[in-house]
């Protein structure tokens, strides 16, 4: 096997379209895979929407709008079932997270590859840059929620629990969440594309079948890698938000218990 293949590789690790502007260097084909993993699930959100408002009551419900609220009802389940009560934004915003992640891991895998050096649409999500922005985002999100859920004092009262000798590693724990969520993304979907680069280091007549099953092997990391993106980012809003509904129940169960004996009389 090793006479397939050349004596010297040219695998470049981490290179880009770069443009310079105001000083600051922009990764643009990380840029238009972006724009073009987001417009794709801007498209498969108003296709959906259109099906759900389509006039008429005996309208066959399309395929998309079925993948739609079956993904959507399946969150919305385990959420509940999990985490209990939680905002209802979260639920969207998990599942808006996980259809981009997912197309942009996808994107690696279209023969979009000119030559060695142009590449049209490689996975945005191999670029740290997008991965410490998406998790960046989604925390500073869950913090903000978590504040207005319990208030800045019973937010922050966390970080001195179990044990207040504990604080300073709650604080690291809280701090590398981002980095864990970010590097988890990127090392995953940079690992595949520089195995895709060495099998298309392979002739063609002996490629083909390596290629195939990587790229089937790669498109099920790319879902995984999307549902544990979007699954850690409810479970911290989930975790940002814990004992604020339980409170608030128990508050209306106190309430309903105190109005029973004046309806009884």
């Amino acid at each position: 096997m090793t006479g397939l293949l050349p004596l010297e590789t040219n695998i470049k690790i981490g290179e880009h379209v770069e443009r310079e502007f105001a000083g600051m260097t922009f990764n643009m084909d990380t840029i238009w895979t972006t724009l073009v993993a987001g417009g794709l699930v801007l498209i498969l959100g108003f296709v959906a929407r259109r099906a759900l408002t389509r006039p008429g009551a005996d309208h066959v419900p399309t395929k998309v709008q079925l993948l739609w609220e079956t993904i959507v009802g399946q969150v919305n389940t385990q959420v509940e079932e999990n985490l209990g009560r939680v905002h209802p934004l979260v639920v969207p915003l998990a599942v808006g997270l996980f259809f981009f992640i997912l197309f942009a891991n996808w994107l690696e895998l279209l023969p979009t590859e000119i030559n060695q050096h142009v590449h049209l649409l490689p996975a945005p999500t191999a670029d740290t840059n997008l991965t410490y922005a998406m998790a960046i985002l989604a925390m500073v999100g869950v913090w903000i929620y978590g504040i207005r859920e319990k208030g800045a004092k019973g937010y922050f009262k966390h970080f001195l629990e179990p044990f207040p000798v504990l604080l300073p590693l709650n604080i690291l724990e809280e701090l590398t969440k981002p980095i864990t969520l970010a590097l988890r993304l990127f090392g995953n979907i940079f690992a595949g594309g520089i195995m895709l680069a060495l099998i298309g280091l392979i002739p063609w007549y002996a490629s083909w079948g390596p290629n195939v099953l990587w790229k089937l092997f790669d498109m099920a990391i790319g879902g995984i890698q999307a549902f544990i993106f979007a699954l850690l980012t409810v479970l911290y809003f989930g975790m940002a938000g814990a004992g604020h509904g339980e409170h608030d129940e128990d508050h209306a169960d106190g309430a309903d218990l105190k109005d029973s004996p004046a309806r009884a009389h």
